[in-house]
């Protein structure tokens, strides 16, 4: 079942969608998008783009479900190993000379990466000290991530992450187990923020040392890259660190001299003017 739609019918849906609801996917990657609303409509047994146009904007419970669809929600805990790693080794002794530690977890769909960096955090010494703000689009995602509940079937991959990050301890010690969930230690929850927040549109809210944004960025065109390299710009201190995913780079920024590699195989950046 497919959407036969030319892309100035997906545009003006997407138009509409901003103007009625707030939420801008105008500059997300078309093609991306395009596979998103095919998926969502296949679901839904949907083949017109006329009547999905008039079902989401007419109904905002409907709508919701839509941006569940739209949201990437792909994660794991200490997901990218080396990627942690290297913030252990090359970063968290830096930011461990801050009397107070502000963190930014960008794009948290249902929380797995917000608790690695507690964890993290937590090892170094430093979450005791630490705010971490973990913001997304999907509210219920953020639902999920606020009450740090996994499948518990997915443990014994996120152990093998966690000690190729270079765990310290069990992983076990931060979650109790119960049938078939496991549910993260409050000693984690306690220094952590969870708030909807949309990077298409919304503004800077704090001063960060640290802001991770992984694989979020490859889903929007080079446009809206670049509005929210600004954003990350006008959100981090001088000499704190950017974190990006693997596939993602300053390079067609225009705030790329603003930063210098501290990895460059991992993405991680520091601001330096």
């Amino acid at each position: 079942m497919h959407i036969l739609a030319k892309d100035d019918e997906y545009n003006d849906l997407l138009t509409s969608i901003k103007a009625v609801y707030g939420y801008d996917f105008t500059n997300y990657a078309l093609p991306s998008i395009k596979r998103r609303i095919a998926h969502y409509s296949r679901q839904n047994k949907i083949t017109d783009l006329k009547a999905l146009k008039s079902s989401l904007l007419s109904d905002a419970s409907i709508f919701e479900d839509f941006v569940q669809s739209l949201s990437v929600t792909v994660t794991a805990l200490f997901r990218d190993p080396a990627f942690y790693s290297s913030l252990r080794e090359k970063v968290l002794n830096r930011l461990g000379t801050y009397p107070v530690l502000k963190i930014w977890v960008a794009g948290c769909a249902t929380g797995e990466e917000v608790y690695s960096v507690a964890i993290l955090l937590h090892e170094a010494g430093l979450l005791q000290r630490s705010l971490i703000y973990a913001t997304d689009i999907n509210n219920k995602s953020l639902s999920t991530a606020k009450e740090g509940i996994y499948n518990i079937a997915n443990m014994q991959a996120y152990t093998i992450n966690y000690q190729n990050a270079g765990g310290q301890k069990s992983l076990s010690e931060y979650y109790t187990a119960h049938y078939n969930a496991v549910l993260f230690n409050r000693l984690l929850k306690k220094n952590i923020v969870f708030a909807h927040h949309n990077l298409a549109v919304d503004r800077f809210f704090n001063e960060f040392q640290l802001i991770i944004c992984r694989n979020v960025l490859i889903y929007f065109n080079q446009h809206l890259q670049n509005k929210v390299f600004h954003l990350f710009y006008d959100s981090l201190c001088t000499f704190g660190f950017l974190g990006l995913g693997n596939k993602e780079s300053l390079l067609f920024s225009d705030k790329k001299p603003c930063f210098e590699e501290t990895d460059k195989k991992e993405k991680i950046f520091k601001k330096i003017m």
